[in-house]
């Protein structure tokens, strides 16, 4: 029964990473601590080891034939990747649980909120308590709708995008998506879809072997959990891609921003 529930959670992590181009780390470690049991390391080793094989193949196929992912990027995201996850592993095991688990508590807030568009309201709020010109006002609203191209950068930027995210994921155990997705989009003016593509595709290569190893050697890993979660994100991304090519996230973003809340409320709790 347990193994049926790795790749059930496998399958939820890979729909996840297909629509918003994370690795699936957002989802997979808080679930395994909460409802598997695992230590905050042990669930980061099990999330990264389930990622290292390019479980989001058929994810990047969907978007590549949909002109979405750009190559050349992904590739400069994905080397800064492999290094960010030695440095964000080796942080990992020296630190202590329960602040590993309250900076990740932390994180996960913040993508909460960020998912439920508390940011962007807060700047509205505050855009209308300065009581903005309506010249300002309809320029703002001009520049939100009006797509931008995505900024040439020289590829030392995506080394360093791709070394921020790898350290991120090396400590909390996910892909980096989570992080890449967001600078594509703010700094770099990428569409949405196309920021999701071209994060997922950087996540295909093993970026996440150094904190593995790292966590293996330190005695944190569960490969059985690891290959049937695996399995499940095969599944999962073919499904998530296509959601994410056809139909508008919205709702679904907002769920998972509760779940998000949940979870680290669950782990604050779990280390008071």
């Amino acid at each position: 029964m347990e193994q049926l529930t790795f790749l059930i959670l496998g399958i939820a992590a890979g729909i996840l990473s297909g629509l918003f181009g994370i690795g699936g780390g957002i989802v997979l470690v808080p679930s395994l601590i909460a409802f598997f049991g695992m230590d905050i390391l042990n669930a980061n080793a099990t999330s990264l080891a389930a990622m290292l094989l390019p479980v989001g193949i058929f994810g990047v196929i969907a978007y590549y034939k949909a002109g979405l992912v750009n190559i050349k990027e992904s590739l400069f995201i994905a080397l800064g990747l492999f290094a960010g996850s030695f440095l964000g592993g080796e942080l990992a095991v020296n630190l202590s649980e329960s602040l590993l688990s309250k900076l990740y508590s932390g994180f996960l807030v913040y993508i909460a909120l960020s998912y439920l568009d508390v940011f962007s309201k807060l700047a509205q709020l505050r855009l209308k308590l300065t009581k903005a010109t309506t010249t300002v006002e309809v320029s703002v609203e001009n520049e939100t709708k009006t797509p931008k191209s995505p900024v040439k950068s020289h590829q030392l930027i995506y080394i360093l995008v791709g070394l921020g995210a790898g350290i991120f994921a090396g400590m909390f155990g996910k892909g980096g998506g989570i992080i890449i997705v967001p600078i594509l989009i703010s700094f770099f003016h990428y569409d949405g879809k196309m920021a999701v593509a071209t994060s997922l595709a950087a996540l295909q290569l093993p970026v996440g072997l150094p904190s593995v190893l790292i966590y293996a050697e330190q005695g944190y890993l569960n490969l059985v959990a690891a290959a049937l979660i695996a399995l499940g994100i095969v599944i999962g991304a073919v499904i998530g891609s296509k959601l994410g090519i056809k139909l508008p996230s919205a709702i679904f973003k907002k769920v998972f921003a509760i779940f998000l809340l949940l979870m680290a409320v669950y782990m604050v709790a779990g280390y008071i």
